[in-house]
């Protein structure tokens, strides 16, 4: 996989997990800990992006 195809999915990646995090937040109740997981995972994806970017 090249670095740009990484890349691209990883922003994949992001976008679904922003999904997943603004559909938990949106439940009646929300799962506190799964919220903190999935905005780590985030977090993580994007500054995996970030290393790439700064890389090519």
């Amino acid at each position: 996989m090249s670095q740009q195809a990484r890349i691209d999915s990883l922003k994949i990646r992001h976008a679904n997990l922003d999904s997943r995090i603004v559909e938990e937040d949106h439940r009646p109740q929300p799962d506190q800990d799964a919220l903190n997981r999935l905005k780590l995972e985030k977090l993580r994806v994007k500054q995996e992006m970030e290393r790439l970017r700064d890389g090519l």
